[in-house]
């Protein structure tokens, strides 16, 4: 081979003197390579098999056409992008009793089907797709629970549904919902806590919100096995009244307070609980960030619409502005000395404008202009990935390869 390289390119060799000091750098350098290579030590060769390693069980699909990573050795599996991808959904449209009607868009007459055709891709690397008996193994003699607002009743009947072919039980009370199933003697719960801290009726029947103390369901599940967070959506002016004599702490009722002031507070009150009342060696704590909403000409009860949405957001340069909510959470969780698994679904929410029930949000006669719910999602739809999201955490988590953990 070599020979005949050398005859290919025999019109063009330099001259002599040329050849003979090319031929020395070539040498010089040889030898220095050979002797840098030599004082490598044995732990480095070993620690950089097994960096190799690492990466390879993470990034064994790498996605061509992504952005370069910063750092080989990790993945943020919240960054990336929608795919349409023809094997989705999880479960087919109408298929699951537990989605209330108000999730329900193929029942309520959704007429379009290419929301329900995409999968999130992260940047760099592959999510695992939801395995429902991984999923159960996981959860074998455990206790789920979420705790929140409407948007984890989206992701829980989301994940329920994605279980739906083990057999169980289910119980309300209420705001409060429990599945049983028990083959594998596990239950996933879901506590109704819009803002996490108290609400309470004074005598004059005004109901405040005590900023300095959670709300008292949660403390019956501390012990739960997995804890899955949010709050967000209620912390708006809208529905605090304007902070106008709403937030209380102790037997201070504030008679202005901002609601993100109040939000910090809030979320303080949560975290204190957690690094003191939850046993780390027991119970994963997760919080789920914001969802975004894709109200437009108004809000949900300002005419805002979304029903004419059949595509997601392609370009990141149309995405919202990141919610300063989200940077108060990202604070307030950097300073807790409980690990919290931060499932940061904000983005990938944002490009989903076509996600949402609209005006199938009930069944009869759609009415263009009658409010519309731009807010929460469509099962099968947009939930499921976020469930994708929690599967693939627990799966990393319990092979030592979480990537999640804020």
């Amino acid at each position: 081979m070599l020979k005949l390289s050398n005859m290919s390119i025999s019109n063009n060799l330099p001259s002599s003197k040329t050849t003979f000091i090319i031929t020395c750098f070539t040498l010089i350098s040889s030898i220095l390579f050979i002797l840098n290579y030599q004082s490598t030590s044995t732990n480095e060769l070993l620690s950089t098999a097994s960096t190799l390693t690492f990466q390879i069980f993470n990034f064994s699909n790498p996605v061509s056409h992504d952005p370069p990573s910063s750092n080989k050795n990790t993945c943020d599996i919240f960054d990336g992008r929608w795919v349409f991808d023809d094997s989705y959904p999880i479960y087919a449209p109408g298929s699951c009793s537990y989605v209330e009607n108000e999730f329900n868009c193929f029942r309520n007459g959704r007429p379009d089907f290419g929301y329900l055709k995409y999968r999130w891709q992260p940047y760099g690397c592959d999510i695992p797709r939801f395995d429902a008996k991984k999923m159960m193994e996981m959860l074998r003699g455990k206790r789920l629970v979420f705790v929140g607002d409407s948007l984890n009743r989206n992701m829980c009947q989301s994940l329920v549904c994605s279980l739906r072919m083990f057999q169980g039980q289910t119980f309300r009370n209420k705001l409060n919902y429990n599945y049983y199933f028990k083959d594998y003697n596990c239950s996933i719960t879901l506590i109704t806590s819009p803002f996490l801290v108290q609400q309470r009726h004074l005598p004059k029947k005004n109901e405040k919100l005590r900023l300095d103390i959670l709300d008292g369901m949660i403390y019956k599940h501390r012990d739960a096995d997995f804890l899955i967070f949010n709050t967000g959506h209620w912390w708006n002016h809208n529905k605090s009244r304007n902070g106008e004599n709403y937030f209380q702490e102790g037997d201070i009722i504030h008679e202005k307070m901002d609601v993100g002031v109040a939000y910090a507070k809030a979320l303080k009150t949560w975290a204190n609980w957690v690094d003191n009342n939850v046993n780390t060696s027991k119970t994963k704590v997760f919080f789920r960030g914001f969802a975004q909403t894709h109200f437009m000409g108004g809000d949900w009860d300002t005419d805002g619409v979304c029903h004419n949405e059949t595509e997601p957001i392609t370009d990141e340069k149309l995405l919202k502005p990141y919610p300063f909510l989200m940077q108060a959470l990202e604070k307030v969780i950097s300073e807790m000395k409980t690990p919290v698994t931060y499932l940061n679904i904000t983005k990938l929410t944002d490009y989903r404008k076509d996600g949402h029930p609209s005006m199938y949000r009930h069944r009869g006669r759609k009415k263009p202009r009658a409010i519309q719910d731009c807010s929460h999602w469509c099962l099968p739809g947009v939930p499921d990935s976020w469930n994708e999201l929690l599967f693939s955490s627990l799966l990393f988590s319990s092979e030592g390869f979480n990537r999640t953990t804020y």
